[in-house]
């Protein structure tokens, strides 16, 4: 997914990646599992070309942010006969379209419907983790903390987990401040479970877009708790990935290293399951 925010990105003060090859594997000896997600659906014949470096796939449950249309129904069977753990996602509102708490409220609620019968209908067992996209980073206000622990709540009483995607990136509040959006919904959430990916292209802690046979860990971005790091974005945001530019095609773009075509651009994830979103992972609590 291309997520897009006011980059007023403070990058903290991490170490340095070590190198990484462009050879990569779909399951990583280090319990480190690589995973892609795009907006598009990649078309049948992609998955065996796809399958040779990543473990596990991005899957949307609604159309995803900016388009109409959801080209990932109908496609988990195949998915899964390939080999591919999932990743779900359900698109999050703009902070705009929340004009208050209780309208957020009621639209969390909607949504948080929506993604469970969706996710029956695609035959995604009951406990499977469903993540929310926040597309906007920052500090959140309160409307979008209220839409989150209503999404939560329902999703739970629906019989599925709530998950969140959002940014792992330090942004400049001014004085010195900085908040990272995980750790601002972290601190609103209360005691629900909610497991999170977060997305930090910046490098370092990313080695940008670049596949390895031993993968970072997904704490390696910034956010301890994550379930899910997502290291690499297309296109690449020049801001944040100055020091690892090589490391992504000349369109700015990431693509599996046997698609020599460049067919399918991609967002790059790690994660330290195989299949993040199944029903069997334990959640990640406050």
């Amino acid at each position: 997914m291309r997520a897009s925010f006011l980059l007023l990105a403070l990058l903290l003060s991490l170490a340095v990646p070590r190198e990484y090859s462009d050879a990569g594997a779909s399951q990583a000896p280090s319990g480190a599992y690589l995973g892609f997600d795009l907006n598009i659906y990649p078309g049948d014949a992609a998955l065996p070309t796809l399958h040779q470096n990543f473990s596990f796939s991005g899957y949307w449950l609604s159309p995803p942010p900016g388009t109409k249309q959801n080209t990932w129904i109908g496609k988990r069977a195949i998915l899964s006969s390939q080999g591919f753990g999932f990743a779900v996602l359900y698109a999050g509102p703009q902070i705009k379209d929340l004009k208050s708490q209780s309208a957020a409220r009621q639209k969390a609620t909607s949504a948080a419907r929506d993604a469970a019968a969706n996710a029956k209908k695609e035959h995604f067992a009951p406990g499977t983790i469903i993540f929310l996209d926040v597309e906007e980073g920052g500090r959140l206000p309160a409307t979008y903390h209220a839409f989150l622990q209503a999404w939560a709540d329902e999703l739970a009483s629906a019989g599925y987990r709530p998950g969140v995607y959002c940014s792992g990136i330090p942004v400049s509040e001014g004085h010195g401040v900085t908040i990272i959006t995980a750790d601002d919904i972290r601190n609103h959430i209360g005691a629900r479970e909610l497991t999170y990916w977060i997305f930090n292209d910046a490098c370092p802690p990313s080695p940008g877009c670049s596949l390895s046979k031993k993968p970072p860990d997904a704490s390696r971005g910034g956010v301890p708790y994550a379930s899910i790091w997502q290291f690499a974005r297309s296109p690449r945001v020049k801001e944040l990935t100055a020091r690892c530019a090589t490391t992504y095609a000349r369109d700015g773009n990431c693509y599996a290293p046997a698609d020599s075509a460049h067919a399918w651009f991609l967002d790059l994830n790690v994660a330290a399951t195989p299949d993040p979103s199944s029903a069997r992972n334990q959640p990640h609590q406050k």
